[in-house]
């Protein structure tokens, strides 16, 4: 095999995952909108501007979709409390970074966070993307905990909270928020962010 074939080869596969991204995006706003158990192929081909027949040469069917835009609509968070982790100096920092982010997460995404929890509720009744929710969440709580663990280290004293109980307690605190947030509690978000903080204080 040539290496200008290998080239060619390794394009059209870079092509088809742009493409694949691309389409779980547009997905992403579809089920956004109207919620997975009312978005089907056709409504997202609709969204896509995409014949039906066409998404099923990108994806096997929903669930392989699905998995696609998961990944997509979590992917970015790692990044973001990475940055948080790298900008502060203090434990004082660390939480007051991570509560805004937070914060501002719930506040400006949460469409997304919205279509999030009714995935993963809706995992535990579709076992096609039910590894990919087991997979992001795993993610979630590595990053969760590396920020906790850091603020520990700033204080000098012993984290309290297990990885596991840490995603908890902030999954659970994020969702409530998220939930008065959609609901027009306009305190919601300010709210969340002093009950970041007060977590943050608890776990050490």
């Amino acid at each position: 095999m040539t290496t200008a074939t290998k080239r060619a080869e390794r394009a059209g596969v870079d092509r088809f995952a742009l493409r694949r991204r691309a389409l779980a995006e547009a997905a992403l706003e579809a089920i956004a909108e109207r919620g997975f158990a009312r978005t089907g192929l056709r409504e997202i081909a609709q969204h896509s501007e995409l014949s039906h027949g066409s998404l099923h040469y990108y994806f096997t069917d929903k669930n392989d979709l699905i998995a696609e835009a998961v990944r997509i609509s979590k992917g970015g968070l790692g990044d973001r409390y990475l940055a948080v982790l790298q900008n502060a100096e203090t434990a004082e920092d660390l939480a007051a970074g991570a509560a805004a982010e937070l914060a501002r997460s719930v506040e400006q995404d949460s469409r997304l966070h919205r279509l999030w929890y009714d995935l993963r509720n809706q995992s535990l009744f579709e076992s096609g993307f039910g590894d990919t929710i087991a997979e992001v969440e795993a993610d979630l709580q590595e990053a969760i905990w590396r920020v906790v663990e850091r603020y520990s280290e700033l204080r000098g004293r012993p984290c309290r909270f297990t990885p596991l109980f840490a995603y908890a307690l902030t999954d659970g605190m994020m969702q409530h928020a998220l939930i008065r947030h959609l609901r027009g509690d306009t305190e919601a978000i300010a709210r969340l962010r002093t009950e970041c903080l007060d977590l943050f204080a608890a776990s050490v």
